[in-house]
This record gives structure tokens, sequence and C-alpha cells, in this order.
């Protein structure tokens, strides 16, 4: 079977669909980006939840052990009383970040159309009449 053709993104394993499953949660990219952005690759948990308005603490520490079991980042316990917890990206997890920033900065560039889409029901904005015409 030959790279990249429509065939190969039909399987369960395949490349393309283990990306995806890396951001099953809204949160992997927002934390990758958070490391790598503000806290040069390595933060403590109470630090990367103030980082992340919106996060809750179980979904933060259930999203931190998914990417630590994918190898984005790993976990590094320091021997103090009460211990402090660090998570750092790894190598992979760096090279992840590019990408996430390029998705970022497209954001920023088509926020002006980002706006007029229409919003999931689970979604927590808050203008969510305004764009859905509701």
């Amino acid at each position: 079977m030959r790279a990249n053709t429509t065939e190969e993104v039909r399987h369960e394993d395949c490349a393309p669909r283990r990306v995806l499953e890396l951001f099953a949660t809204k949160w992997t990219s927002m934390i990758l980006h958070t490391l790598h952005g503000g806290h040069d690759g390595r933060a403590r948990t109470g630090v990367l939840l103030r980082s992340l308005p919106g996060i809750s603490k179980k979904m933060l520490t259930q999203t931190l052990r998914e990417m630590e079991g994918s190898g984005l980042l790993t976990r590094h316990v320091a021997g103090t009383v009460p211990p402090a917890v660090e998570y750092r990206l790894t190598v992979l997890g760096n090279r992840l970040v590019e990408p996430v920033e390029l998705l970022y900065a497209w954001g920023r560039a088509n926020a002006d159309a980002l706006e007029h889409l229409r919003i999931r029901p689970t979604s927590r904005r808050k203008d969510q009449g305004a764009l859905t015409g509701g």
C-alpha cells in the first residue's frame, strides 16, 4: 500500500488516526501549548491548573496521565514532603508542539471566520445566541 492514500486512513492503526487520537480531549493541545509557550516545557500541576482556565483538577490529572501514557510528557516526583510533581515535555511532545502551534496560529489568523461557526451545544461560550442566530 502506498503512503498517504485514502485506503491508508481506513486502517484503525494508521498514522493519521493515531495523531487524531492524541487530540481526543480538547485539553491535550492546550496543555502542550501551555507547557511549551508559558513554562519552558515543564510545570507543576498547580501551575498548569492556574494556567488553563476552565479545566477541572480531575480533567487535568486525567489528561496528564493520558499524555504521559502516549509518551508526550514525563512525570517527575521530587523527594520532598509533600512530594512536588512536575510534568515535562518529552522529545515527542516537543515535536508535536510545532503542528499545535501552527493550528493555534491558524486560529488566530482566522478568528473572524471562527466567530461565525455554529457552536456545539456542549460549548461553554457565553455568546451562543449571537453565533447561532438565537
